[in-house]
């Protein structure tokens, strides 16, 4: 089986909280996971997420946003890395594990790379450098050429930042550029979806803000991987001597691939795809790529009915 970790537009807070709830071995995982994350919260002057999540009076996600620069994305790593640890609890441990952007962190603290704490502490100054990353994100209900088409129409600030499947990608920039965009998408008949994230990502005027990053990663030591870790940004499989400092701060400046790498993942034969994240739009992407050849793929936080 393969786990995959998602990038951060579709990461509602209450697909979560009702596991957490309902299941007991996703409880103790949060449990776990959200003590070695509140450690890191309590380091970086932000309230501890795990009582907050668990207690009688849990947020919503505009109470992380409002709550500190980096509780979202502390949030999101913890998220997946329950869902990463009570999967491999109730169905065992995955051959490999696949991660698209943000999702490279807890994608690669999963194959032990870092460790959960370290992991923690990339994911919130990933927050830090991103809160000074001007622009957005608008989903397309198009694929990457027609995006393409769409940001030469509007002018070229724009960039395709993420290609999710033949039918839907994303584009990153400034917010006028997007508007831009948005504007000749509805020309054409195209659907354009603002996502509520309040920076830009995968474009190249990025390039000073992923040099931060990678300075900052490079801080926390890393382990040998103990099982194969696939990137969207990448477009393969990393590789031993990889510099993941730069690696990852591609994830600022670089587009991801989804089918791509997708297909690389489902060349592997994997018994069953599960998506981390508390959404679903990494799983119906590797449905939409895949078709009848896709294996089957799960995403349990956002399926009440999944059989923990």
């Amino acid at each position: 089986m393969v786990h995959l970790f998602p990038g951060q537009g579709d990461f509602p807070v209450a697909p979560l909280l009702r596991a957490v709830t309902a299941h007991k071995s996703v409880r103790a995982a949060a449990d776990e996971v959200f003590a070695a994350v509140d450690t890191v919260a309590v380091e970086r002057g932000l309230r501890p997420l795990g009582p907050w999540l668990l207690g009688p009076e849990p947020p919503r996600g505009r109470d992380l946003a409002r709550a500190g620069t980096g509780l979202p994305h502390l949030f999101m790593y913890g998220a997946c890395l329950t869902a990463h640890r009570a999967l491999e609890l109730e169905h065992g441990e995955p051959r490999a594990v696949l991660g698209v952007s943000f999702g490279e962190i807890p994608a690669l603290t999963a194959a032990g790379v870092y460790g959960l704490a370290d992991g923690a502490r990339i994911a919130h100054d990933l927050a830090v450098v991103q809160f000074v990353c001007p622009g957005g994100l608008t989903l397309l209900a198009c694929g990457e050429q027609a995006a393409r088409a769409l940001t030469r129409a509007a002018g070229g600030g724009a960039v395709v930042a993420c290609v999710n499947n033949d039918a839907e990608a994303v584009v990153s920039g400034p917010l006028s550029q997007l508007a831009a965009v948005e504007e000749a998408a509805a020309a054409a008949g195209v659907r354009a979806v603002r996502l509520p994230l309040p920076y830009a990502a995968h474009h190249p005027g990025l390039s000073a803000q992923a040099d931060r990053f990678a300075a900052a990663v490079r801080r926390y030591p890393r382990r040998e991987a103990r099982r194969v870790v696939h990137s969207a940004v990448a477009g393969r499989a990393y590789r031993a001597d990889d510099d993941l400092a730069l690696r990852l701060a591609d994830c600022l400046i670089r587009p991801a691939h989804i089918p791509q790498v997708v297909r690389q993942v489902a060349a592997r034969r994997p018994a069953a795809l599960y998506e981390t994240g508390t959404g679903s739009s990494l799983t119906r992407s590797v449905r939409a790529v895949l078709g009848r050849e896709a294996p089957p793929a799960y995403a349990p936080l956002a399926d009440e009915a999944f059989p923990w």
